[in-house]
């Protein structure tokens, strides 16, 4: 797919405009989390009403994978990358002037909506202009890259709150948008492969195993991070540990910039020992039970030191969970590569809104959070369990005679 006639260059600039608008959308992504505590007071509203901003927007994200990803396949990363910045900018400018829940609900339904356009069409500009060898890598530093996204909607975006206030703020925010429209109208171009019919693809990639796995991969690494960086993560450490702003911003931050940091490594591992893909996987899953265990368990408020064990096994989770991708692409033809990746990342961020909804329900119980942060335990067994028993199924198809052999799990 992508080839040594063109300018190496170009295929570099195009990654780059895409990764950009991806910044912007992560950013849009994660401004709802930091704000939290705001967004409360500002609508008035309660733990299960105010996880519900987060989980119409996660919904929505979830929801229109499968179909972005046909789109994608069809229309090319240019025009739904332009779609989902506009969207994107008109819901945080909805939000801006928001004064009521059902407001601010649509905001965020256009936050997810056009959210949803942006990383897949990413990964198909990686799959279109780069080599497969090159794939796992790149695919790794968009995850990083976009990363500088969530790191300014933690203490810069707390900080622009507190001085200017709730609207002034998400104007800003919206005006993101524009940067990301800008970038890819001018930097971006289509190289698109050959197409399968919409349905054919759909079956094709949900009948395959290796698929299934990426999904059950991406669904049991990343949801708690995402819930954590999303929605509850900010209010538990202020009001759950008794941090101050600023604190629990900057270990926000932290768990971010580790992340970046894993996300090379994991890279790097998944690449030199792909039959061990899996195993990673695993481990990523227990290293996070294991530190939030030790935080929830710990008598009264956990040490700072707990907490940063904690950042860094968050920080694992979405380098973790971009192996999900690289099962969608290794076992799945160019033709459905759009669709395949829809399947992973609509699992995943299926498990983050579902999540995020039992933290909120968990918590209007007046159990407290760390009876609301233990829903995660089901989750995670869950998602082992479906790991292990898609490798085995992957495995065995990988090693069918007359088939194509992908790469081992």
């Amino acid at each position: 797919m992508v080839h040594t006639g063109e300018n190496s260059r170009k295929p570099l600039i195009y990654w780059a405009a895409g990764v950009l608008a991806y910044m912007i959308a992560v950013f849009h992504r994660q401004s709802l989390g930091v704000t939290g505590i705001d967004a409360a007071a500002r609508f008035g509203v309660g733990s299960a009403a105010l996880s519900t901003l987060a989980m119409l927007q996660l919904l929505v994200y979830a929801a229109m994978q499968i179909p972005v990803g046909v789109l994608v396949d069809r229309l090319g990363s240019r025009r739904m990358l332009l779609a989902g910045a506009a969207v994107m900018a008109l819901g945080q400018l909805l939000f801006a002037v928001s004064a009521d829940l059902t407001t601010a609900a649509a905001g965020r339904v256009l936050v997810g909506c056009g959210d949803a356009m942006t990383f897949i069409s990413v990964i198909r500009v990686v799959n279109v202009w780069f080599p497969p060898r090159r794939n796992p890598l790149i695919v790794q530093l968009t995850g990083i890259l976009g990363q500088f996204g969530a790191v300014v909607s933690a203490v810069p975006l707390i900080t622009s709150l507190h001085a200017y206030g709730w609207t002034p703020t998400f104007l800003w925010a919206a005006g993101l948008g524009g940067v990301a429209l800008v970038a890819v109208a001018a930097g971006l171009r289509d190289r698109r492969p050959e197409r399968a019919p919409a349905a054919s693809g759909v079956r094709a990639a949900w009948a395959e195993p290796g698929t299934r796995l990426g999904m059950w991969t991406h669904a049991a690494t990343s949801s708690s991070a995402a819930a954590f960086t999303l929605l509850w993560g900010y209010p538990y450490l202020v009001q759950g540990q008794g941090l101050s702003p600023r604190t629990a911003g900057t270990l926000l931050t932290a768990l971010t910039l580790l992340a970046m940091a894993c996300g090379p490594l994991l890279g790097h591992l998944a690449g030199r020992f792909p039959l061990r893909r899996s195993w990673m996987v695993l481990t990523i899953i227990g290293a996070t039970a294991g530190a939030w265990t030790l935080v929830l368990l710990w008598p009264g408020r956990a040490p700072v030191w707990t907490l940063g064990l904690l950042m860094v096994a968050l920080a694992t989770n979405g380098p973790g969970s971009i192996i999900g991708f690289d099962y969608a692409r290794t076992f799945n033809p160019a033709e459905r590569i759009g669709v395949a990746t829809g399947i992973v990342n609509g699992g995943g961020f299926a498990a983050s809104m579902s999540l995020i909804a039992l933290i909120g329900v968990t918590m209007d119980l007046q159990v407290g959070y760390h009876w609301a942060f233990a829903v995660q335990y089901p989750i995670w067994l869950l998602g082992a369990v479906q790991v292990m028993r898609y490798r085995t199924r992957a495995r065995r198809r990988a090693s069918a005679p007359l088939t194509p052999t992908p790469a081992p799990a």
